[in-house]
């Protein structure tokens, strides 16, 4: 295996898990600058309450976007799967 089929691999699976964790990671921070308003405006600074709206957020999102998900990650490993099939013949 040659230094930039490795590179290739690396570079696509860092792409992959920035693609699969962008959604929950936007609707996380949607909601934490939500909260951050709602506090500021009323004076609030209770650390916790950010946690679970957070986590509801990530935990929709992720039902949202599961299947779309699912497939990113079964085409890279398919991918990585077949590279390797080839890399050896």
């Amino acid at each position: 295996m040659s230094p930039e089929t490795v590179v290739h691999i690396g570079r696509k699976a860092v792409e992959t898990v920035l693609l699969g964790a962008g959604p929950m990671l936007i609707a996380a921070m949607v909601v934490g600058l939500i909260i951050s308003i709602f506090q500021a405006a009323t004076q609030i600074n209770e650390q916790t309450m950010t946690f679970i709206p957070k986590i509801v957020a990530v935990f929709i999102t992720l039902l949202i976007f599961g299947p779309w998900l699912m497939n990113l990650l079964i085409t890279f490993t398919t991918g990585i799967f077949t590279s390797i099939a080839t890399v050896g013949q």
